[in-house]
């Protein structure tokens, strides 16, 4: 062959670019099982690190495989819900089996897609109590952003929270993931459904459900907080539904201390408290086991 001429040229190519076709295909697939299992102890740990076991680098020191034996350790049960906080079907806890097709799920959400809504709930034991951990997902300035939510056992206290991204400005957005001082503002606030928005990001932020837009990053901030409340008002009938529940017994007491019946009728979405039984303005959903009392069916 006439190693001058364009057939051989056109041969050569092919050839050399077949085989470095081959060998990139055979690399990945080789990396593959190594990328996924680092995908999921890398999501593991941003759920474990909103819950506050441990701080993020803390856990990313121990390896995946302590990482995942921690997970097993301490979570309860995991599952998914729709949009009537029904639940969907169980994930499994051994093997591990997440949820994390949070993209797929936002596109759902944002196109009406109801039917095909399946949001991730994974519920922790700590310290002798429930902590909820939910996803979140949304549009930052150069790409998404996510995280992961947890909330105590009344479903509407923040216990900690945990963020990451695609693409942020370095110095700016980033510090969504970056910065300790924004996640740490997240803990103790309020999730409130009887807002325009259940949580908010915002400049001047000077209500319980709502921490401070990070200065810069006006758009990262908009997008996370949209996000955030997005995805909050897709759990509501989920966890309105769980917070009515820690009340649905006659030895539990709520809010200002007055006893339930056994209806729950002073937990919920209620406000102020209960009283003779009835439910006032504002209950927090709070409960905790008392000596039964003398309630009128």
């Amino acid at each position: 062959m006439n190693t001058n001429g364009n057939t051989y040229t056109v041969v050569y190519s092919t050839v050399i670019v077949v085989l470095v076709a081959a060998i990139l295909a055979t690399v990945a697939m080789a990396l593959k099982p190594k990328q996924d299992a680092n995908i999921k102890a890398e999501t593991i740990c941003q759920m474990l690190a909103a819950a506050q076991y441990s701080s993020m680098d803390e856990l990313m020191e121990i390896g995946n495989e302590n990482v995942l034996v921690k997970y097993q350790e301490n979570i309860k049960e995991a599952y998914t819900v729709n949009l009537d906080g029904q639940k969907v079907r169980d994930l499994s806890i051994d093997p591990i089996e997440l949820a994390d097709n949070l993209k797929a799920q936002n596109d759902n959400m944002k196109k009406g897609k109801a039917d095909k809504v399946e949001l991730p709930v994974y519920v922790f034991s700590k310290e002798g109590g429930d902590i909820t951990v939910v996803p979140v997902y949304g549009a930052g300035l150069w790409g998404p952003v996510w995280g992961y939510i947890a909330l105590a056992s009344d479903l509407k206290t923040i216990v900690g929270a945990y963020f990451d991204h695609s693409g942020e400005t370095p110095g700016l957005g980033a510090k969504i993931k970056d910065d300790p001082e924004f996640r740490a503002k997240f803990s103790g606030k309020k999730v409130d459904f009887s807002a325009e928005k259940p949580f908010e990001i915002v400049k001047g932020a000077g209500k319980d459900n709502q921490v401070d837009a990070i200065t810069g990053a006006t758009m990262t901030s908009k997008g996370l907080s949209d996000g955030i409340a997005k995805w909050l008002v897709g759990y509501k009938a989920y966890l309105a539904a769980g917070a009515q529940d820690c009340c649905l017994k006659e030895s539990a007491e709520c809010c200002g201390g007055e006893s339930c019946g056994k209806s729950g009728e002073c937990c919920g979405d209620c406000e102020g408290g209960c009283q003779d039984g009835n439910c006032q303005e504002n209950c927090a959903g709070q409960c905790r086991e008392v000596e039964p009392t003398n309630v009128e069916e």
